[in-house]
């Protein structure tokens, strides 16, 4: 806890909005007995102001660091004064001075940074300095999966100076790439199909003295926590690891889907990972191939007859009714809801291969849209530069037997009118579902199940967040690469591979300091229990995103330090507030809270809100919104936190008795479209809320007082709206009814 604390003022950052010599005036008078040091300087930043805080610390004056200037998104680097002097930024620049309306009364932008100067001291004075935990951690990554992913992986990790345990189902390595005849051009000049070149990696990997290669079996268990878990393995072998990554590919959707195509009941009607076998064995030899990408559209609908295919006789009025396949019907299987870039590139391959067995071959790439990312362009323009390769944009509406053919019934293409071709092979996209969809694959010995949480909701894939760190799985220490992540084309694969590489080696690395991962990455911090007052209710453990809790025998929580992210979801779930972390904890929020000052009387001098902002998305687009002219009302106070998950009701409780007459909670997206960097924080807190309003009702209090708003970093433009629409609704309302209490 610092108990000297010097208050530190940029006149660069300050005093173009606000009077310093004010500011430190009052920091002089009301923090006399807490705060030794009060100064300002011209650029502090910069090297002569940082020169003159370390003389103070030096010299043992103070053992505690308030910042007044910009947002603690800027120059951190600048004010890093060592593990044991505590930093606290007060965001003077942006969230007083900036955002602060011109036609507003200028006493009023003095109260605020006044009342963000106390939440400064007030924070720190409730901080301490963190002790990490280090443990010894274990220098072995553990690869799972031998295919093209896999296989990089290890080779990534083992040139860094990394044990490597690559861990294969199969009897030999190679995976899927190992059944294909070639790949999507990965190299100059990018225009035609190659050799994979798995044969020369299968051999690398197997001569590398780094990487102990295990074939022929699977995790049974995976116990533990990152830097030091224990893989059981289905030969009976145990292996101690440090970090993992998953790189077991795809499995095809089940081919039911396909059915309305004609799959399984034509001839000649097969998928594209079937064609790609009969390739590599030589036995296909189609003459005209149709290649179709929108298979969703014909399920989705009745199929319809163009006038180039013969109408059915009618029949009479009492005979059956035919049974025509629908989609709702299709219980345990569904078209994908994606449609990946991997089939578009996929058929203009094999569209090749038929032009390559056979000159006079046709190809026929039928689709609804044609996806081509990147370098692939080059091969897309190649495709349509062959005379044998017809590529169009349309729907399928039929595939039937016609003699010894099959006829493709095509509508609402490029060329203007319906038509039909005859072709001898209708190829289907093969649906890439991830492994981890069908098989727990890791067997974690977690309080929360041996399997990936909430898979269903994104299709078997294990991400943690697609958007800002792309390897995370909700299980800290296991990084996923490849189709396990995402449909991908090798080349992907192969970046993919090294990036799980390096986070699992960050991973390691992290563990043996004591600090965490992304996104708090660095941060020294982790949940203290106060057990004497547990009463074993399992909200921390239910809650928390990544399974960084377990239970003992007694059924107390059972901390795995390494496993967590330091988002706070624990401390924000405990109804008994005895989860906390050194530096940010639920009686250092509510002092600062407290802090604020409310006047008496709302009509005269203004009601007064405070917005708990998330440290990831809504706190950095409020401070680009205030950079780019944006202001809003003077009567909010903005609070940080490390994720809406770790909003304690007790803060709210604390608001409405100070008076506070609304509070604004801003998090990242939830749902379907989560943008959340801790995975359900902002689900979670909305679900308080409704508890909340429960309380908030019984105390007289309207709940609306209490609302929570989802914003992503780049619609800063909106949140001025958001906050002048509450403010409208607070006038209305009218004052707090605890105010003056």
């Amino acid at each position: 806890m610092a108990e000297k604390i010097g208050v530190y003022f940029d006149e660069s950052a300050v005093g173009p909005y606000l009077n310093v010599e004010e500011l430190v005036e009052f920091v002089g008078q009301r923090w006399s007995a807490d705060c030794p040091v009060v100064k300002s300087h011209p650029v502090l930043p910069g090297e002569e102001g940082r020169k003159m805080i370390q003389e103070d610390i030096d010299a043992g004056t103070i053992n505690g660091v308030v910042i007044c200037g910009s947002s603690p998104r800027c120059d951190w680097e600048a004010y890093d004064f060592g593990r044991n002097i505590q930093v606290e930024r007060v965001n003077l620049r942006e969230q007083v001075g900036m955002c602060f309306p011109v036609d507003a009364d200028p006493e009023l932008k003095k109260g605020m940074a006044i009342d963000y100067i106390n939440m400064g001291v007030i924070k720190l004075q409730k901080s301490k300095v963190a002790q990490p935990e280090i443990i010894q951690t274990v220098k072995t990554v553990m690869v799972v999966g031998g295919g093209w992913t896999g296989l990089h992986a290890a080779s990534h990790a083992a040139n860094a100076g990394y044990d490597v345990v690559l861990i294969e189902k199969g009897d030999t390595l190679g995976g899927r790439a190992k059944g294909l005849h070639k790949t999507v051009p990965l190299m100059h000049p990018y225009t035609d199909a190659h050799d994979t070149g798995i044969e020369a990696l299968v051999a690398l990997v197997q001569a590398n003295a780094r990487i102990e290669v295990v074939t022929g079996a699977t995790i049974t268990a995976l116990a533990g926590a990152p830097g030091n878990y224990t893989a059981k393995l289905s030969n009976g072998a145990e292996k101690a690891v440090g970090a993992v990554v998953l790189a077991t590919g795809w499995v095809p959707q089940e081919t039911k889907i396909l059915e309305p195509f004609g799959y399984g009941s034509l001839p000649g009607v097969m998928t594209t990972a079937e064609l790609e076998a009969k390739v590599k064995d030589g036995t296909f030899s189609g003459k005209k191939v149709a290649f179709i990408l929108n298979t969703s559209k014909l399920m989705s609908k009745d199929p319809f007859k163009p006038k180039c295919v013969e109408e059915p006789v009618e029949k009479e009025a009492d005979a059956e009714p035919e049974e025509k396949f629908k989609f709702e019907d299709m219980e345990s299987e569904r078209h994908l809801p994606y449609s990946s870039a991997i089939n578009s590139v996929v058929s203009i391959k094999q569209a090749g291969y038929v032009r390559a067995l056979d000159d006079n071959a046709q190809a026929y790439i039928i689709y609804e849209d044609m996806m081509v990312q990147g370098i692939h362009e080059k091969y897309y323009k190649a495709a349509t530069n062959d005379p044998g390769i017809m590529l169009t944009k349309g729907y399928v509406s039929s595939i039937e037997q016609d003699g010894d053919g099959l006829l493709v019934t095509v509508k609402n293409n490029l060329l203007g009118q319906d038509f039909c071709i005859k072709v001898d092979t209708v190829v289907l996209p093969t649906g890439i579902v991830p492994s981890t969809a069908k098989d727990p694959i890791m067997n974690f010995v977690y309080r929360q199940g041996p399997a990936f949480p909430d898979l269903d909701l994104f299709d078997g894939y294990c991400d943690s967040n697609y958007i800002c760190f792309p390897y995370e799985t909700r299980r800290t220490g296991v990084y996923a690469a490849g189709c396990v992540r995402q449909p991908m084309l090798m080349d992907s694969a192969e970046e993919d591979a090294a990036g799980a590489a390096l986070k699992a080696i960050q991973c390691i690395e992290s563990a043996n300091r004591g600090v965490s991962v992304h996104p708090r990455s660095g941060d020294l911090t982790f949940p203290e229990f106060n057990f004497v007052r547990c009463t074993q209710c399992k909200r921390c453990t239910e809650e928390c995103p990544f399974g960084a809790l377990d239970d003992d025998e007694k059924g107390t929580p059972k901390p795995n330090p390494t496993r967590c992210r330091r988002c706070g979801t624990c401390m924000g779930a405990c109804p008994e507030r005895v989860i906390s972390f050194a530096d940010y904890n639920v009686d250092q929020i509510g002092s600062a809270i407290k802090a604020i000052k409310v006047p008496d009387d709302m009509d005269a001098d203004g009601p007064r809100v405070i917005i708990l902002a998330c440290e990831n998305d809504a706190y950095p687009a409020l401070d680009m919104a205030a950079m780019r002219g944006k202001t809003w009302s003077p009567y909010v106070r903005i609070l940080p936190v490390r994720c809406l998950g770790s909003v304690n009701a007790i803060w709210v409780a604390d608001a409405m008795s100070k008076g506070i007459d609304g509070v604004m909670m801003l998090g990242c997206k939830y749902g379907d479209d989560y943008q959340c960097h801790f995975v359900k924080g902002s689900e979670i807190c909305l679900r308080r809320k409704e508890n909340i309003a429960e309380t908030l009702e019984r105390l007289g209090v309207e709940p609306d007082r209490v609302e929570q708003y989802e914003v992503a970093i780049d619609e800063y433009d909106k949140l001025p709206g958001m906050i002048e629409e509450f403010m409208d609704m607070i006038l209305e309302k009218g004052p707090n009814p605890f105010k003056g209490y």
